[in-house]
């Protein structure tokens, strides 16, 4: 899911004055080239399951490798400064997690060393999530597992109203219209001012043939008045551009909402009012075939560039260790998530059914950096202003995305 990255644009501006190339010793053990027993990895999963999942894990793979792991879990928007905090202190970690679209810009300070130098790569991992460990031809990290977004829809609501799960456009126009009821609305989404209100947009731009490196196209603008229709036909809340996907969730367990937009990492939540009966499909889109084109979440590991040859090579064997077939199943199967790796799909979807939409979606989803890297947050900060122009009644959708793109 998107996380805030409020503070990387001024961080890696910082970066480029500290050089983050050949940063020295990542301190413990071997720092003078003798045994490496201890490695030190820096992660954000500090909420639960995942804060203790990750230690379980990250412990197994320490001791596969002999080596005992010294792990440090921050807040996720703490992360980036704290990399560049120990880059300037030369006290990078070992082992580093970074949320996929923030591998590019890092990699592009140099403070990360390619996997290939350690014989890794990611063949057979989905070509999305190759494209978001990737700068300049070279790959920087590999991600076990991911996520991205699709349809859920209440089931008893739409029964009782005799609604299919929308497959086009005009067919979810259409059922969230005919859901729409009292208090309820059709449809909940996140068109909030931020990365997560982008993040939302993306599978209704790219599906349509919009692309985030001129947003003011047609395309994108037909995506953008479907939004507005949902809005202004009373079948989605005007609170849309203030809700995060957390309140979107809660409008749709709490029976205010019949469909919305949302992840895979709401089942936990979702589990606690089993009187909510739903399922997932993918995200509609424009006409009856179209291939949907959703984005992929999840984070991406690392190897920082120490100065200790002996360190980063022990330290590629814990990221390999993270992405063993096993590894991407069971973190996968707790996490609610789906494997990289393509060839296990059918057997993870049929131990996992609930996963099917999202599982579907990974195959042709892209990653948000594939085609701007580094200059991708100024993109995504043009769409959801040009998101909440539209929906405010601020502008036209294509005037509202000319105003944002020109910005």
């Amino acid at each position: 899911m998107a996380r805030r990255r409020a503070v990387l644009a001024t961080a890696l501006a910082a970066a480029a004055a500290i050089g983050l190339t050949a940063c020295g010793g990542g301190g413990g053990a071997a720092a003078g080239g003798g045994p490496v027993t201890s490695l030190r990895v820096l992660d954000y999963y500090n909420n639960e399951p995942d804060k203790t999942v990750y230690a379980q894990k990250l412990d197994e793979c320490g001791a596969q490798n002999g080596v005992k792991i010294e792990r440090e879990v921050v807040p996720g928007s703490s992360l980036i400064a704290k990399v560049l905090q120990q880059a300037s202190s030369k006290t990078l970690p070992d082992v580093l997690m970074l949320d996929n679209p923030d591998l590019q810009q890092i990699a592009a300070t140099g403070a990360l060393s390619p996997v290939g130098d350690y014989g890794l790569n990611a063949d057979g991992y989905a070509p999305g999530i190759v494209a978001a460990s990737t700068y300049e031809g070279k790959l920087y990290g590999l991600q076990p597992i991911t996520n991205t977004i699709g349809l859920f829809y209440n089931k008893d609501v739409l029964a009782q109203a005799g609604v299919q799960p929308p497959k086009t456009w005009d067919e979810l126009k259409d059922a969230a219209k005919k859901l729409t009821s009292g208090n309820r609305y059709g449809i909940a989404f996140t068109a909030k001012a931020d990365y997560e209100g982008t993040w939302q947009f993306l599978p209704f731009m790219w599906t349509a043939g919009g692309d985030e490196k001129d947003i003011a196209t047609p395309q994108t603008a037909q995506a953008l008045q479907l939004w507005v229709d949902l809005v202004n036909s009373g079948s989605a809340s005007k609170s849309v551009v203030t809700w995060g996907q957390a309140d979107v969730n809660e409008q749709f367990m709490a029976g205010n909402a019949a469909m919305m937009i949302n992840g895979p990492w709401q089942f936990p939540k979702l589990a606690t009012n089993p009187s909510v009966h739903y399922d997932v499909v993918p995200i509609p889109g424009p006409q009856a075939g179209a291939t949907p084109v959703a984005p992929l979440g999840g984070e991406t590991w690392t190897i920082p560039r120490t100065g200790n040859k002996d360190r980063q090579a022990k330290a590629a064997k814990i990221v390999e260790c993270l992405n063993t077939d096993a590894n991407q199943m069971a973190l996968a199967t707790t996490r609610s998530t789906v494997p990289t790796k393509s060839a296990l799909i059918p057997q993870f979807v049929a131990k996992q059914p609930n996963m099917a939409a999202f599982s579907t979606a990974v195959q042709t989803a892209r990653a948000r950096t594939g085609e701007l890297g580094p200059e991708w947050p100024k993109a995504a900060t043009r769409i959801y202003t040009a998101v909440q122009k539209a929906l405010t009644g601020g502008a036209a959708p294509l005037d509202a995305l000319q105003q944002a793109q020109n910005g």
